[in-house]
């Protein structure tokens, strides 16, 4: 059986033969040269008697080295365990870390989605609320009319610290504009519902869609002053010019009676003969629209006609340089005179590029000078 004993040289005296031979075998070896005294003993004994114990003298230098060395290995030990459990809660963390910080990522991605779906929102928000001032032009309400008219504007959200600070402050000022415009709208619609529900007459003969379908024509001379094709000089244009194929169908833009279809005669009027073949609707009370150079007519005098019916087609007659539809809206003012304003503000159903513009010239009342009169004729 193998032993290993550990002695302390001290204990050698009176241990015999054995134990000085041992000692003068460590002092071959060098221990005595080195001016070191042996302070530690260890003996092997392997299990085969025939082979020799072994011994191994250390110093007291070597021994506490050895105990250094040992105690370090073993604090060093204790300190990785005592620690393993943050170690690994730190690894778990960063790993967990790192999935917030992808989620983050989606998240803010989807705060820019957001913002542009808000951003989209708004652009159709202000839409309706062009339209919104259109058919208070076109109803005739008053300025001080309380249509349409907004309360106090609601403050954005605070924004809390976040790298995606700016981006979320433009979403709550979008949201908070838009939920402003939506109380602005849902008053006047309210408010709209009661006036028609009251004035239905006056609802349904008041212009509101385009007498030529949205795809078919191309505005190209607009209401107010421009210079003349014909006399190259500074004139007013009573109504819009809407370039399109000749032939196009044209549409009552409201319920009203055909108060002239044909030709106005040239020996009773030179101006109303230049708009050629010209239809002329009584839209009740408030509204004549006239609609010129007209190629086909498809009504005749005091006929009744509906919203969007066909009255007449796209012709090339009259005072014309191309094919186009001459549309002229006019209403009845304070003075008793039908007094052209701008037809952009009665077609409800189409986009213009400069509808803000118009809509703040149409608030004006127009100059009554530099257009045709209506002539009694077309009044009845």
């Amino acid at each position: 059986m193998q032993r290993l004993r550990f002695k302390r040289l001290g204990e050698f005296a009176g241990r015999g033969r054995s134990a000085v031979r041992g000692l003068l075998n460590w002092r071959r070896g060098g221990g005595a040269s080195s001016g070191q005294r042996p302070y530690l003993e260890i003996q092997y004994h392997p299990h085969n008697i025939r082979r020799g114990v072994k011994y191994l003298f250390l110093t007291r230098k070597q021994v506490a080295q050895i105990v250094l060395v040992t105690a370090s290995y073993v604090a060093f030990v204790l300190f990785s365990i005592a620690i393993a459990p943050t170690v690994i809660g730190n690894y778990l963390a960063m790993g967990e870390y790192e999935d917030l910080v992808r989620q983050r990522a989606h998240e803010g991605e989807r705060l820019k989605v957001k913002v542009v779906e808000l951003a989209e929102l708004e652009t159709r928000s202000d839409a309706k609320r062009i339209e919104m001032s259109k058919i208070y032009l076109a109803y005739g309400f008053s300025d001080d009319s309380s249509l349409g008219k907004g309360g106090y504007p609601h403050e954005p959200a605070k924004v809390p610290q976040s790298i995606f600070a700016a981006e979320i402050r433009r979403g709550n000022g979008l949201h908070a504009r838009i939920s402003e415009q939506h109380g602005v709208l849902s008053a006047f619609l309210d408010e709209v519902e009661s006036f028609e529900e009251l004035h239905r007459e006056q609802a349904e003969t008041t212009p509101s869609i385009s007498p030529l379908r949205g795809g078919d024509f191309v505005l190209t001379s607009p209401f107010g002053t421009r210079t003349s094709p014909f006399t190259k000089k500074i004139d007013f244009h009573a109504g819009l010019d809407l370039a399109a194929a000749e032939g196009t169908p044209i549409y009552a833009p409201s319920n009203g009676v055909v108060a002239f279809a044909g030709r106005y005669p040239q020996r009773q009027s030179v101006g109303w003969n230049r708009y050629g073949n010209l239809v002329v609707l009584r839209n009740g009370e408030r509204f004549i629209t006239l609609f010129g150079h007209c190629d086909e007519i498809k009504v005749r005098n005091g006929q009744k006609v509906k919203q969007g019916d066909v009255i007449a087609t796209v012709g090339n007659t009259g005072w014309s340089t191309n094919p186009h539809l001459h549309y002229e809206v006019r209403r009845l003012g304070d003075s008793g005179d039908f007094t052209p304003i701008d037809p952009r503000i009665y077609i409800l159903d189409h986009r213009w590029s400069d509808e803000e513009s118009f809509l703040i010239l149409g608030r004006k009342a127009p100059d009554p000078r530099g257009f045709e009169p209506l002539p009694r004729i077309l009044r009845r």
